[in-house]
């Protein structure tokens, strides 16, 4: 389950210093103030790993919208779910997503990081374009954010694109598998992410 999120983490953990930050409400320079913020707070060798940990789920709760993910990787499924799965699904969903975050601190990388431009693709979304610069382990990685903005001052993260690739829908594409393979039960996938948290 941890492989849809295994990049994700690398570039939430290429996040400055505070554990409770306001950050611009223009979508490139939000991108380039949490990355700037999490760099220096994850390179703090005066930090423990669980408080490593305290910081990127306090920073994805306040910054990736966590619900609309978990609806959007359920698929056709949440308009039809029965509501008091759903949202058993949706407090599980978040649970899981935040321990795929955290669970791999040490896979911690400083490289470069540079926002390049952005994009207003409608009034509700902005693509901000980044990269992550080629280093001795890795080649240049593109990212793309995919930055929700119908509240203007509060942008929250979408999605990210990591070479074309799309984390959301790859995620989707998983549980849509899972799913196909259990009658679309949701309560399977529900216990296959509870196998997760559990391990």
């Amino acid at each position: 389950m941890k492989k849809a999120f295994s990049i994700i983490v690398l570039f939430l953990l290429i996040f400055q210093s505070s554990f409770a930050s306001t950050y611009s409400s223009d979508p490139q320079t939000f991108v380039k103030e949490m990355v700037n913020d999490a760099i220096n707070t994850l390179s703090n060798k005066n930090l423990t790993n669980e408080e490593k940990a305290n910081f990127v789920e306090n920073l994805a709760i306040d910054n990736v919208d966590i619900n609309a993910l978990g609806l959007y990787t359920l698929g056709e499924l949440r308009k039809s779910a029965d509501k008091g799965n759903l949202e058993k699904y949706q407090r599980t969903f978040e649970k899981y997503f935040l321990k795929s975050l955290t669970s791999r601190l040490t896979d911690y990388s400083s490289n470069k990081f540079e926002v390049i431009s952005s994009e207003k693709k409608s009034s509700n979304y902005t693509i901000v374009k980044s990269k992550i610069a080629k280093s001795e382990n890795q080649p240049e990685i593109k990212i793309d954010w995919r930055i929700y903005t119908k509240n203007p001052e509060k942008p929250l993260i979408r999605d990210l694109i990591v070479e074309g690739l799309s984390l959301a829908r790859t995620q989707k594409e998983e549980f849509a598998s899972i799913l196909s393979s259990n009658n679309n039960d949701i309560n399977i996938l529900i216990t296959k992410l509870e196998e997760f948290l559990n391990n």
